[in-house]
């Protein structure tokens, strides 16, 4: 077997083995699209998954090699060499087409990270297929994007974002976070930001949070999506992140500044304000916001909606699931029959209305139908009605409160729920639908979600795992005074 080692131009000869199989590939797929409809004799012969172990061996063995890559790292001092073949490169990467128009060795410089793959990289242009876990993700798309392989690289971004959930020992989903910022990827970044906004109280738990940038955790603070059990949990959670990284002051203070300290209970303000040593070197540049919180807790909403303004989001809860904001909700068999439930929330965040609670009714019917799929009876013929088939029904949730009370004047209330699913072992909010006191149900709730089957991602054990969230809105009544 010939090993070619110089550089030389151009020539038919390169065609080679590579170019008999590609013309067997193409010979094969023709003869599948050929049209067999007027004979009923037809069939098709289907040897490609030959063909792809040929190719296979191909690479493995270097017949036919005309052309050579080099791969170096700095983790070795030998090359990695690959004999390949300039038609299979070419047709898969722009870049080797370049590479390799004037020159049959070429020698490239990788990562280790990268390196470490090139083989599966190269395998994937002669075979269209590749096998990734979740450390090797970064570098594969690294690859796929340095070398313009488009197909693999969409590949290999779907599977981060359906890979979210994965677990693994240190984390994965900040990192392909601020990869995807690095690369320009909206739709990945976006797909990581939801992810962790939604299930904040696993990261904040886990080895990645210490990972987390100064540009993230503020994205994160900003969002009133976030679930987690309470605002005291993530302030206990930026307490640490801010004692291990130690940025500079002016950092140290806007993210102290993100934190919604009228959602934290007065006994638990002042208990921060004693032990918190972070609190203690940063107390002047939050001083008026824990003072503003105080006052919040100690006057009625609207007394206080009198002289500051309470539509911003210092006053705006989160998706807390401590037991004041909302239920827990398992429905067995979810596609059987309607069920109904009932709980309580407090009345509103600030402690003047902590004895006061709010009870709430709610209804769940799996195929539910709109009126323009209801029975109806037919002109055409007498009695007859129309037949309505279960899969016409969609899944709804209704949300109402069972009182009426002039407390509830200058309050209203935004409804949440969490849809959990199990993902990879692991119980994680899938979807969260958000509606207003105007309304009393989610128009889209689970839409797409097939209920009747037992195998739907959307259930555990048969079951469909809800949290239903109230959160309680003051309007200020009166202007603020300046």
């Amino acid at each position: 077997m010939a090993r070619l080692t110089g550089t030389r131009p151009v020539a038919t000869r390169r065609w080679g083995c590579a170019a008999a199989f590609l013309l067997l590939l193409f010979t094969v797929q023709a003869a599948q699209k050929a049209d067999f409809s007027g004979d009923s004799t037809a069939a098709t012969i289907n040897h490609s998954l030959t063909l792809l172990q040929r190719l296979q061996e191909l690479l493995q063995n270097g017949n036919g090699s005309d052309s050579v890559l080099r791969v170096r790292s700095a983790a070795s001092d030998e090359p990695k060499v690959f004999h390949t073949h300039q038609l299979l490169l070419s047709l898969q990467s722009e870049v080797f087409e370049s590479l390799l128009r004037n020159q049959s060795v070429v020698t490239l410089y990788e990562p280790p990270e990268t390196a470490a793959l090139f083989e599966k990289f190269i395998r994937y242009l002669y075979c269209g297929g590749v096998s990734i876990l979740l450390h090797q993700a970064i570098p594969m798309h690294q690859l796929a994007s340095k070398y313009r392989v488009w197909g693999l690289q969409r590949g290999v971004a779907e599977y981060m974002r359906t890979h979210l959930a994965s677990e693994s020992s240190q984390g994965h989903v900040v990192g392909w976070y601020h990869y995807a910022v690095r690369v320009g990827d909206a739709a990945l970044q976006e797909s990581c930001l939801q992810f962790l906004a939604w299930n904040l109280s696993a990261v904040l738990g886990s080895a990645e949070w210490g990972s987390v940038s100064v540009e993230l955790l503020l994205l994160l603070l900003e969002r009133s999506d976030l679930v987690l059990h309470s605002e005291l949990e993530l302030y206990t959670a930026v307490e640490g992140w801010l004692s291990r990284r130690q940025p500079e002051a002016p950092v140290a203070e806007r993210v102290l500044r993100a934190i919604r300290y009228p959602m934290i209970a007065p006994s638990q303000l002042f208990r921060l304000q004693a032990q918190s040593a972070v609190l203690a070197r940063h107390r002047g540049a939050v001083q008026d916001l824990l003072f503003q919180a105080f006052q919040f807790h100690a006057a009625s909403p609207l007394h206080f909606a009198k002289y500051f303004d309470v539509n911003c989001s210092m006053f705006l809860p989160r998706n807390y699931l401590a037991p004041s904001w909302g239920s827990q909700w398992v429905i067995t068999n979810p596609a059987r029959d309607d069920r109904s439930t009932s709980f309580q929330t407090q009345l509103g965040p600030s402690s003047h209305d902590a004895g006061k609670r709010v009870t709430w009714n709610v209804l769940f019917s799996p195929r539910w139908l709109p009126v323009s799929l209801r029975p109806v009876y037919s002109d055409s013929v007498a009695g007859a009605i129309q037949p309505v088939r279960i899969e016409d029904g969609r899944p709804r949730l209704v949300v109402t409160p069972a009182m009426s009370s002039p407390d509830f004047a200058g309050v209203s209330f935004q409804k949440t729920v969490l849809v959990g699913v199990r993902q990879q072992g692991r119980v994680l909010v899938k979807h969260a639908y958000s509606f207003h006191q105007s309304s009393d149900e989610a128009a889209d709730f689970l839409v797409h979600a097939d209920l009747q089957k037992r195998t739907s991602e959307y259930l555990i054990d048969n079951s469909l795992h809800l949290h239903i969230i109230i959160k309680p809105v003051y309007h200020s009544l009166i202007k603020v005074k300046k």
